[in-house]
């Protein structure tokens, strides 16, 4: 349908498997399909724009956490109900970690990747405003991207900031400075305005009606305390667990991690684990350096089945490097691999480690 691919972009084989598994109205369609991928990846909107009347479980990670049955039940709905129904499952979780060890009927699996960063570009110029030009909002998209790609492919994030930020960018051409094609003047004017929004609005360290407000006032965004150094940060789910795997590399002692993290190790009292010397708050004492092959092994510990070890793991190290919640050292011998630090501070990682029902008190050392 060609009015679809208009709404739909960059979906195309998504929303074709879907048709196909739906059919006529008539036909007996797929008894449950399961759709997972990474936040903001189109599963919701797809989904509801395709059918519009169907109810769908959205986050059905949550079922994993009820009564056994529920589960089961809920992927044979078509059969017990004897009715032409389809339940439509949306996850950011693979299904392996959803499937019950007493077996279940399967449901179709259909996956979602990430936008790449040359369909982010297509979705978001598709948005100009009416007043500009196509050409002239893409060379602004394009800017965008050139900043934030790097640390965030969330396109509800992208978009939030796509419009927050283009008044900006327009300014020179209100003013009459400049036109629509003086690109580099253009450039010249936003990309440091840019690297500011990364560390302030990304962050959530100010609202967005306060970020328009320095827009007019010409102020420094570092003028204004920051939320985020004290409680709450957006990043997406699978980068939470990597910087609490930091925290607790940076402040737990390394020899501490089999009592913490292998499983069925038994417990063992602090007094065993302490030294003349570690009298001393390792808080107090500050961040410790930590190999990258320590990160991970915590990592995969902590995880466990919440999300699917498939992610881009260094790609979203890096982020956090870039948005400076993690340090990356430097080193002297080239058989090194990267150590890094944490920069975080102890409320600013529980309020990260309550957005995903992690107890990180449990697993620091300082806390026995």
């Amino acid at each position: 349908m060609p009015h679809l691919e208009n709404m739909v972009l960059c979906r195309e084989s998504q929303v074709s498997t879907l048709q196909s598994l739906f059919g006529e109205r008539h036909h007996f369609s797929f008894p449950s399909i399961f759709i997972y991928g990474h936040t903001a990846s189109g599963k919701t909107y797809v989904t509801q724009t395709l059918l519009k009347t169907l109810e769908v479980l959205d986050k059905a990670e949550y079922l994993r956490d009820m009564e056994a049955n529920i589960l089961p039940g809920f992927l044979r709905l078509q059969e017990l109900s004897d009715r032409n129904v389809t339940v439509i499952f949306l996850s950011e979780i693979v299904w392996e970690k959803f499937r019950p060890n007493t077996g279940c009927f399967e449901p179709f699996v259909l996956y979602f990747p990430d936008y790449s960063i040359g369909n982010l570009q297509k979705i978001l110029s598709h948005d100009h405003p009416p007043q500009y030009s196509a050409d002239f909002y893409a060379a602004y998209i394009n800017i965008l991207l050139g900043v934030f790609y790097t640390v965030c492919r969330d396109l509800n994030e992208l978009r939030h900031l796509a419009v927050l930020n283009f008044p900006k960018y327009c300014e020179p051409v209100v003013k009459g400075e400049a036109s629509e094609r003086d690109t580099r003047k253009l450039w010249r004017n936003i990309e440091p305005h840019l690297k500011k929004a990364m560390q302030t609005v990304y962050l959530r360290e100010i609202s967005s009606s306060q970020w328009e407000k320095l827009q007019k006032d010409d102020t420094d965004p570092g003028q204004l305390k920051g939320l985020s150094a004290y409680t709450h940060v957006e990043l997406p789910y699978y980068s939470k667990f990597i910087l609490i795997a930091a925290y607790l590399a940076s402040y737990n002692p390394s020899r501490t991690d089999k009592r913490f993290f292998l499983k069925h190790h038994g417990k063992i009292k602090k007094t065993n684990f302490l030294k003349k010397h570690e009298k001393t708050s390792n808080h107090l004492l500050g961040p410790k350096l930590f190999p990258l092959d320590r990160l991970l092994a915590i990592l995969y510990s902590i995880v466990d089945s919440r999300v699917a070890p498939t992610a881009n793991i260094f790609s979203q190290i890096t982020s956090l490097v870039t948005l400076q919640l993690l340090t990356l050292v430097g080193h002297d011998d080239q058989l090194d691999g990267p150590k890094y630090k944490c920069t975080v501070s102890l409320d600013f990682i529980r309020a990260i480690a309550r957005t995903v029902n992690f107890d990180i008190i449990k697993y620091l050392y300082d806390f026995l």
